[in-house]
């Protein structure tokens, strides 16, 4: 299944139990903003999330941009911590954690904390930690500062959101933890 198929998917489930959410989100980034991007970035975004952002492009309305956050998102999606990044919040937090010398520490590359190559596309308002695609491959993985970084936490985007799908089954069915749907959208407690 491809990265567009899963987050499709997710979408149903998230109209279907959490429509409030649902209508809170834009639409899609356009071809000249994602090749802007990548020519200020320096990089290529893989296939498979350029497929996704041509179908949502989460950045919040520049109005509602809060400055004193390092990302901006929508609250409560995918989780009460994290949320998806938009083109310009990719581009933000990408700027703050790229490095001329390419990775970081450039002495240690079997102990990262950061790779230029890698693209993030989810993360909490400090950008302290998040999940980011690696341009190279296609893989995902997940950063935490201060913390070596997790290479290959997933093999593809679509296993990712194929796993936040799976979240929001469990929450619709009840058998979430810290999760309900009510009143249209996702309330975590």
């Amino acid at each position: 299944m491809s990265a567009v198929e899963s987050w499709s998917r997710v979408m149903r489930l998230l109209r279907q139990h959490a429509p409030a959410d649902h209508a809170d989100l834009p639409g899609p980034a356009t071809e000249e903003m994602l090749a802007s991007a990548e020519e200020r970035m320096g990089l290529s975004f893989p296939q498979d999330l350029r497929g996704w952002l041509l179908r949502n492009n989460l950045d919040l309305p520049e109005a509602d941009v809060d400055d004193d956050v390092a990302c901006c998102g929508f609250a409560g999606f995918p989780d009460e911590g994290s949320f998806f990044l938009g083109v310009r919040a990719m581009e933000k937090l990408y700027a703050n954690r790229a490095t001329p010398e390419g990775c970081d520490p450039p002495d240690q590359p079997e102990n990262l904390f950061w790779r230029n190559e890698w693209i993030p596309f989810l993360s909490d308002q400090d950008g302290w930690t998040g999940k980011f695609i690696d341009a190279r491959d296609g893989r995902i993985g997940r950063w935490t500062v201060g913390e070596i970084t997790v290479v290959g936490e997933y093999d593809t985007l679509a296993d990712y959101f194929d796993s936040v799908a799976e979240t929001l089954t469990r929450i619709a069915e009840g058998n979430h933890p810290v999760c309900e749907a009510a009143e249209g959208r996702l309330v975590w407690s």
